[in-house]
């Protein structure tokens, strides 16, 4: 297992690279966020020569136009790997299973040399989802042991802890092979 963080403008943008193969960046949410710590972050996990993924914040509603704010914002470079961020929003709302599928759909279309993967939490993938479309594949939040989420599908990505920040696990042999992965999409 590869050890990697996600992170946001909640951490720095110095964040500790000291063992990892991997970081997520927090690129944008809905239509009008954008992380203001981004290039820096995305410097930085460059710089330290992590493989690079960006998520966004997926809210309900205006699909299209979430994607193409995603992609405009998020750096455009092969290998590196985009997400959409599904939960529950701070309305307490959710985008729909066909609102999930149709982001990552349209973020594939956009950039169809970069991988698309989908991020939720166990209980949104086994209550919410029904239509078990993650994209090129899916980042599963269970805060269980490193690697062992208890899911029955194939997981990419395991966020086991937010403990003191997010950590995750890549089910890859290498570094290597998570570059190889992320750079044929």
């Amino acid at each position: 297992m590869l050890r990697g963080i996600d992170v946001s403008a909640y951490q720095s943008s110095s964040y500790g690279t000291d063992g990892l193969s991997f970081v997520f960046i927090k690129a944008t949410e809905g239509r009008s966020y954008v992380n203001p710590k981004l290039a820096a972050q995305a410097k930085h996990g460059r710089d330290a020569g992590l493989v690079v993924g960006f998520y966004h914040f997926l809210w309900p509603g205006n699909l299209t136009a979430q994607a193409e704010y995603f992609v405009s914002h998020a750096p455009e470079k092969a290998g590196d790997i985009l997400a959409v961020d599904w939960e529950t929003t701070g309305e307490g709302t959710h985008a729909s299973n066909a609102e999930k599928d149709s982001f990552i759909r349209k973020v594939r279309a956009l950039r169809p040399n970069n991988r698309v993967i989908l991020y939720c939490n166990r209980s949104y993938w086994l209550n919410v989802d029904d239509t078990s479309y993650a994209g090129d594949g899916l980042w599963i939040a269970d805060y269980v042991t490193a690697g062992k989420p208890r899911i029955k599908a194939n997981w990419r990505f395991h966020q086991y802890t937010d403990d003191p920040l997010d950590k995750n696990v890549a089910n890859f042999a290498s570094k290597a092979a998570l570059r190889e992965w992320a750079h044929k999409a």
